[in-house]
């Protein structure tokens, strides 16, 4: 049933309706700021009586101090500009570093508000226009600059943290791309990320730096920056098999397993297949692989599937055949760790929040820009990883961090009799429903 009593969109009756929510919305807004300014004045009047060892215009043996007037503060925030009231006293000094930073006239969620601003290439007097639509009352050139140099001491700061205090026992690395105005022209440039898995169970982002291209000399760069930093000893290390990370990874960690993404393998392998029929059936053939925990078993059903796929794409089963050893190096570690540890899937779900971040920039005006607002996420990811849930159990992994060398035992697996015959009839299965589906 059609409902005809809506208001039409450009009503009278809808624009008074939405200008009373507007009116409500600003007294609101008025209220809060009124009632944050008066709550942080009065924490401030409290804790200048106890400097004073008494309370405002009382007579005590126990006073050591005195008030001596006020100055006038403003604080930016996101809910408006809050005028407050400063206590002074005789003697000494004092101010609440506890509500505020000294030297900063803005809250940190303005100070990430303008900085996201900042790096869309938007000028900084443009800025303060922006900043008003916060009730900010005034936010001058400087003042946007050195919110800006605050971001950026923190990004470098974060790059600059030693990790020789914890031991990784694996590392996950990859890049995503974003759009970069260099020289004048907008270029795709590669924003390359390590994540690791320290001794205390949680996962933790170790680095970040932005490059013209996921080169052998970028990868080779970063990581030995890694390895300065105290990132060392890696059990193993899980990627694409881009041949300048693989080389680089070969030479900075050489103690390291490298497993090759899963994912990326058999994408690598759908790729070498024409035709939408011809790539369900492959995939079909693939997913029994990863299903199975007993490595004999899956390494019989990595068999059955290369086999399976060279009888309609001999080019994606020489792909398949040829990542054998470095794809099931994950079933010589841990059989709690081998899910998370197969696939770049946490680096994925990372990038995924990147990206969905920096698309509403479209083009960063320049690679410091895109160091600032990726770098800041960066921090913010890490923040809740390390004091969220653990990754892995500490228990679980004292064994892999207490191998001296890691080692690509694929080759011991071998299956038996009993483990092609059940890869056999697994993988016909997985085939005869996927012709059913089709």
């Amino acid at each position: 049933m059609v409902n005809n009593n809506r208001m039409p969109h450009d009503s009278p009756e809808l624009r008074e309706v939405l200008m009373g929510f507007l009116d409500s919305a600003s007294s609101l807004c008025d209220m809060m700021n009124t009632t944050m300014a008066a709550v942080l004045n009065e924490v401030m009047s409290i804790q200048a009586d106890e400097a004073c060892g008494a309370g405002y215009g009382e007579r005590s043996d126990a006073r050591v101090n005195s008030r001596n007037g006020y100055r006038e503060r403003r604080l930016e925030t996101t809910v408006g500009t809050l005028p407050l009231l400063v206590p002074k006293l005789r003697s000494g000094s004092y101010f609440p570093t506890d509500l505020f930073e000294r030297w900063s006239r803005t809250d940190r969620a303005l100070a990430a508000a303008v900085a996201e601003t900042c790096v869309t290439g938007t000028s900084t007097r443009k800025v303060e226009k922006v900043a008003a639509k916060f009730g900010v009352e005034s936010l001058t050139k400087d003042q946007v600059s050195r919110l800006c140099a605050v971001i950026d001491g923190e990004v470098d700061a974060f790059l600059e943290k030693d990790w020789s205090g914890m031991s990784f026992a694996y590392l996950f690395l990859d890049a995503t791309y974003v759009g970069c105005r260099v020289g004048g022209r907008v270029l795709c440039e590669a924003f390359i990320t390590a994540i690791g898995v320290g001794d205390d169970g949680h996962r933790h982002f170790l680095g970040f730096t932005c490059a013209n291209a996921e080169s052998y000399a970028s990868w080779r760069g970063f990581l030995q920056d890694l390895e300065e930093r105290g990132v060392r000893g890696a059990r193993l290390v899980t990627s694409d098999a881009h041949d300048g990370l693989r080389r680089a990874i070969s030479e900075v960690y050489p103690e390291a397993t490298w497993q090759r993404c899963i994912v990326h393998v058999k994408r690598d392998a759908l790729a070498k297949i024409d035709g939408a029929g011809a790539q369900r059936r492959a995939r079909a053939a693939m997913a029994p692989i990863f299903k199975e925990s007993d490595p004999a078993l899956v390494r019989a059903l990595y068999h059955e599937a290369v086999g399976g796929l060279e009888s309609f794409a001999p080019a994606a089963a020489k792909v398949l055949e040829g990542a054998e050893v470095d794809a099931l190096a994950h079933l010589s570690f841990p059989r709690e760790h081998r899910v998370k540890i197969r696939a770049n899937n946490v680096q994925e779900r990372a990038n995924c929040e990147l990206k969905r971040r920096a698309k509403v920039v479209q083009a960063f005006p320049s690679t410091g820009s895109v160091m600032r607002l990726l770098g800041g996420i960066v921090d913010e990811i890490n923040a809740d990883w390390e004091s969220g849930r653990l990754f892995m159990s500490k228990e679980s992994l004292k064994p892999v961090l207490g191998l001296e060398r890691a080692e690509n035992r694929v080759g011991e697996f071998a299956p038996d009799e009993e483990a092609r015959s059940r890869a056999k009839v697994i993988m016909r299965i997985a085939l005869d429903e996927c012709g059913k589906a089709a």
